[in-house]
């Protein structure tokens, strides 16, 4: 038996155009206690994940985590979930729809975007065989992380390493690595907090919240906390703050290791209690590197760190939503892409000339 995918049918001449896959995170199907087991066992089976010698954690993982685990975190989703669905995964897709609608309205637009998930559905191989078989002879993978990890990006990496193990006749394919510094990005951001500020106030103190690593990971040569840290400046810099009105920490601490520090919600917790008795002193936690709202910002910030501030005495706390399906974010994210796009048609125009002087040439096609 073959150990590739079969090949699409196609004809000399069938159009081939330059496609872009968004790739996030991935989220259950629904929020009951069966699709999440379904998706934490993908998820933290990963080895770029959790890097624990595999026999040890297969116990971990299917005699502990999966019966425990899976019910609680379906109670969580239930809290967010939306008529549409996971709010990651309508954001997602929102996203690659405005995305395409971008380049749609350029001239002989010959780019096609589509959206996949790491873990869970649509997966990356699936979406990669779809953009192969509809022409895609040129592929940018987009993963929706801005700050580089091997935990995400380069777990991204593998995934279509593995598509391309299994593909006879495999697309072109580029990588964007991180954007964790690009001026679009931390403009769309600033722009959104500060959108946010007029209509609610300015607070005492901006904390910008990342997901948070084990520490293990800093020492090993990540670059993530480092990403991290100049996101947090820059984006400082963009809304004129000053060392004192801004924290950047850590949230979604996994297991007893020691992660990334300062973590979120103690951080939160002191500045609740530094608060006591100033009435209008207030916190806002924004997360600047997730590009959609999800489980971890709408429920574990907005709503556990929430109530952790107000149980230490904090009286305003405030949750800025991410970027999402922001027009300025859609431009900075259209921006990154066109950049990495460099030298690939991205026209009708272009590929109809490159085709027709094969032909005068007597070139195959």
């Amino acid at each position: 038996m073959s150990r590739y995918h079969l090949e699409p049918p196609r004809k000399h001449g069938d159009p081939h155009h330059t496609a872009i896959l968004l790739v996030n995170l991935g989220t259950p199907d629904a929020p009951t206690a069966s699709a999440v087991r379904r998706y934490l066992k993908q998820f933290l089976w990963d080895p770029r994940v959790v890097e624990i010698p595999r026999a040890i954690w297969w116990f971990i993982l299917n005699g502990i985590i999966l019966t425990v685990r899976p019910a609680k975190s379906a109670a969580k989703y239930a809290q967010i979930w939306t008529p549409a669905g996971s709010p990651l995964k309508v954001n997602t897709e929102g996203q690659a729809t405005k995305l395409q609608a971008y380049f749609d309205a350029r001239p002989d637009n010959a780019v096609k975007v589509a959206y996949a998930m790491r873990y869970g559905s649509p997966a990356i191989a699936e979406k990669l065989d779809q953009l192969k078989a509809g022409g895609a002879q040129r592929i940018l993978v987009l993963p929706l992380y801005p700050q580089f990890a091997a935990s995400t990006t380069a777990s991204v990496m593998d995934d279509v390493a593995d598509w391309i193990k299994c593909t006879r006749n495999p697309p072109e394919l580029r990588f964007v690595r991180n954007y964790h510094d690009d001026s679009a990005y931390i403009a769309a951001l600033a722009t959104s907090i500060r959108e946010d500020w007029a209509g609610h106030g300015r607070p005492k103190t901006l904390v910008m919240s990342f997901h948070g690593l084990p520490e293990r990971s800093l020492h090993l040569g990540d670059p993530y906390f480092c990403e991290c840290q100049k996101t947090g400046r820059l984006l400082a810099e963009a809304l004129q703050l000053s060392a004192d009105d801004y924290r950047i920490t850590f949230q979604s601490r996994f297991g007893r290791a020691k992660w990334l520090q300062p973590y979120t919600q103690a951080t939160i917790e002191q500045l609740a209690r530094d608060c006591v008795g100033q009435e209008n002193s207030r916190t806002d936690v924004v997360c600047p590197g997730f590009t959609s709202d999800c489980l971890e910002t709408l429920e574990e910030i907005a709503m556990e760190c929430k109530a952790a501030f107000h149980d230490a005495g904090g009286k305003h706390f405030h949750y800025i939503p991410c970027v999402n399906q922001r027009d300025d974010w859609i431009a900075a994210l259209a921006g990154v892409a066109g950049r990495h796009l460099t030298g690939w048609p991205v026209s009708a125009t272009v590929d109809s000339t490159a085709a027709q002087r094969a032909r005068a040439l007597g070139a195959p096609m």
